[in-house]
């Protein structure tokens, strides 16, 4: 009997993973990636013989799949997964190949900002408890490759809007949906409602089995919901209620009985409070009791770049928040200050509109450090709100903020655009970040040691 053929698109962690399960479950696997693969991955494709080809697309080969998973970094639009379409061959997501052989609960988080973030939490509160769980989607290890080599009974997935619209047939036991802002609109015809859209594939397949977690105070979730049909058991998260868990008098009430004060918790900002809620929510719908909850906020370290103090130089707080690629993120971030805040914002810019920030800048930005290729954006759109500093060098750009700031003050790197101009990624943004901080830290020390 002829085996199924299945063709993956893309050789990173998800198409390797795919690849390993898919050999698993006998089919006849061929892996095809236009770029070149890393050798990490090359030589897990290698171990289990599996048939890749790389810095190039064979199409004949590619046409005769029966299935194709195809890695969320490639568009709907271009010409060969149309050329699928047109043939009617089945393109999908890993997150769907995967959920097709576990029996595993499947707790899955959305949103355009906090997903990493209140992932990581929920894993680490899950884990935490005892609890037999893994960590996959756009963090962690593969989730296919977890299903083929060791199963979970229940997974915490980060999904983006990519990964959802090759998602079918998936039910998630619990689905989270932090917010939606505009971002990624060149993938959805630049068409809002398409983005929204694709976000609310989480529920798609959901029961009255299932718990959606929505934050109420997010404009474009509330809106959505005042027409969306759905069984499953809905749990509305808002700073503007006191039902479920909620935040009043400086403390998180995870039930009327237990309750976390918020100075204990790691990660601040209101933006943060309805991560975390929704965090302990989705552990209490996957069973936790609230005290496990309790604990295991207390104890959760969060990911690099995001909303990470770095260190304090002469009374000023520098922080890396690297990861706000977006408007909405850096709103987030620089609501969270009572104090100045000296602001180092830009890259390559997304369309954005920053119009949202006008306000928060007039009455919390000192002033703005823009550091890009092309500043001139930044500069026109908060002309006489407040004083721009530009350049396209990290050290100069951190030299100048701390030429600027008092002791007390807040220098934060939230850039509110794409890396892609000056750096590899929001990662070595940060990373460079953080050393040329480091680097103004080790100097003012030593200054500080020669006049003692």
């Amino acid at each position: 009997m002829k085996k199924e053929r299945i063709v993956i698109l893309g050789g990173g962690e998800s198409g390797t993973g795919s690849a390993v399960l898919a050999v698993q479950k006998d089919y006849d696997v061929f892996l095809s990636d236009r770029g070149a693969i890393k050798p990490e991955y090359r030589e897990i494709l290698n171990k289990h013989q599996i048939e890749f080809e790389e810095n190039q697309h064979t199409v004949y080969k590619i046409l005769q799949a029966d299935l194709v998973v195809k890695s969320p970094g490639i568009p709907d639009d271009v010409p060969l997964i149309l050329q699928l379409k047109d043939r009617s061959i089945p393109v999908i997501s890993e997150i769907e190949f995967a959920a097709r052989y576990t029996n595993a609960r499947l707790v899955a988080i959305t949103g355009t900002n906090g997903k990493t973030t209140t992932t990581l939490l929920t894993y680490h509160i899950l884990k935490s408890a005892g609890l037999n769980v893994g960590l996959a989607g756009n963090v962690g290890k593969s989730f296919a490759l977890q299903v083929a080599e060791s199963d979970h009974e229940l997974f915490v997935l980060e999904v983006s809007s990519f990964q959802l619209d090759g998602v079918y047939e998936t039910r998630f036991d619990v689905g989270v949906l932090l917010n939606i802002a505009p971002d990624h609109l060149d993938r959805y015809q630049n068409d809002m409602q398409n983005y929204i859209a694709s976000k609310f594939r989480l529920v798609q397949n959901m029961d009255q089995a299932s718990t959606f977690i929505f934050n109420a105070d997010s404009g474009p979730v509330a809106e959505k919901m005042k027409t969306l049909q759905l069984s499953a058991n809905k749990i509305s998260v808002s700073l503007h209620n006191k039902s479920g868990v909620y935040v009043q008098n400086h403390a998180m009430y995870i039930t009327a009985e237990v309750k976390v004060n918020l100075d204990e918790l790691p990660l601040q900002g209101r933006h943060n409070w309805i991560n975390m809620i929704c965090a302990a929510e989705a552990a209490m719908a996957a069973g936790l009791m609230a005290g496990d909850v309790a604990r295991g906020l207390k104890t959760f370290t969060n990911a690099p770049h995001r909303m990470e103090k770095i260190a304090e130089i002469g009374g000023v707080s520098f922080v890396n928040d690297s990861k706000a690629t977006n408007v909405d993120a850096v709103y987030y971030a620089l609501e969270s200050y009572d104090q100045p805040v000296i602001w180092i914002a830009g890259g390559k810019d997304k369309g954005n509109d920053y119009s949202a920030l006008h306000n928060l800048v007039e009455s919390k930005v000192k002033a703005i450090v823009a550091l890009g290729a092309d500043n001139s954006k930044i500069e026109k759109a908060f002309k006489g709100l407040a004083e721009v500093f530009s350049t396209d060098n990290v050290e100069k750009a951190i030299d100048q903020a701390y030429q600027i700031a008092e002791s007390g003050e807040v220098v934060l790197l939230s850039p509110a655009c794409a890396s892609f101009d000056l750096f590899e990624n929001y990662e070595d943004r940060g990373d460079q970040f953080k050393a040329a901080v480091l680097k103004l830290k080790k100097k003012i020390d030593n200054q500080l040691m020669m006049v003692l």
